[in-house]
């Protein structure tokens, strides 16, 4: 069984030595990867994770995920290389096609089918590839020369052919999961879906065997791949209670797609004591592959003791 590791997710920053001391908290209760989403009106992605690098030792850092539609490829991959080298080789890139229908309408940028979005995610993905690891920009040289310029590289060479950081690719539908599984090192199931007919950015979610789907999918498509591939969940809710099924009873009245038993068995949700939810995460691991497991930043507290008693063991 392969080790897991734990990430945290920034819903916000606050001030300055707030952030600071929530990574250094974070890293202290053991997460591995402290990770910046990618919405309007949250903290710009780049220069959180520099910050949080720089504020720890030994804590990873990434994006989960970067709107794909917000981004040109070549000014992206500048911000990539640039947060490498300045954190030491600590960046974890993660896309996503973008799924808030209304912060393309505020940024201006056209909102497109889901088919067209995946698409435009794979061609970034494989422009990316060529920018880390081909010849540069020679159209450049003389002014280059002239400033006594160096091209700037990412430290890695993990991701990208080995050119780049991990690139973690996330989403719930087929055309970005297909994306993922040919060029992803690291797959993140977030386990939300759009409520048909209704707007985009309605979402519900999904149940255990609509996550085994989704694994079945991405190995299909992966083939051999698939056995080098980290798989990431995204834990929506932690509850720590004695009483997994009357807190489950209680979430159901707000969760009208699921039924108290799909509740306790949603991969998506953590409920009960420390060694039901370290219980859980292990069966997930084996039903699933997920061992890259990450909680949003308001339940990192709550989350800790689980990994102290998943490392421990």
């Amino acid at each position: 069984m392969a080790p897991f590791r734990f990430g945290f997710n920034f819903l916000d920053l606050g001030a300055r030595a707030e952030f600071l001391a929530r990574c250094r908290r974070g890293e202290d209760l053991g997460y591995d990867v402290a990770l910046v989403p990618d919405h309007l009106g949250a903290p710009a992605p780049f220069p959180a994770m520099v910050a949080a690098a720089e504020a720890t030792e030994r804590l990873r850092v990434g994006t989960f995920v970067l709107n794909n539609g917000f981004w040109n490829p070549h000014l992206l991959a500048r911000e990539v290389a640039t947060a490498d080298v300045l954190t030491g080789g600590r960046v974890e890139l993660g896309l996503g096609a973008g799924h808030m229908k209304w912060e393309f309408d505020a940024a201006g940028i056209p909102w497109e089918p889901f088919a067209a979005r995946a698409e435009r995610l794979s061609r970034t993905v494989e422009e990316l590839s060529a920018i880390f690891g081909g010849p540069g920009y020679p159209e450049g040289a003389a002014v280059k020369e002239h400033y006594g310029l160096a091209e700037l590289r990412p430290v890695q060479r993990h991701g990208f052919g080995g050119h780049g950081p991990p690139l973690l690719i996330g989403g719930t539908g087929d055309g970005v999961l297909s994306v993922a599984a040919r060029h992803a090192d690291i797959i993140g199931i977030a386990g939300t879906y759009q409520v048909r007919d209704e707007p985009p950015g309605t979402f519900r979610l999904g149940k255990a065997e609509e996550a085994d789907e989704r694994i079945r999918f991405v190995g299909e498509r992966a083939g051999d791949r698939f056995g080098d591939l980290e798989l990431n969940l995204l834990v929506q809710l932690v509850m720590v209670t004695g009483d997994r099924r009357a807190a489950a009873e209680e979430l159901a009245t707000r969760q009208p797609h699921l039924t108290v038993d799909e509740i306790l068995d949603c991969p998506f949700l953590l409920i009960g004591t420390v060694e039901q939810m370290a219980e859980q995460l292990r069966a997930g691991l084996e039903r699933y592959g997920f061992s890259y497991i990450t909680v949003h930043s308001p339940f990192m507290e709550a989350f800790g003791p689980v990994i102290e008693h998943l490392k421990s063991r």
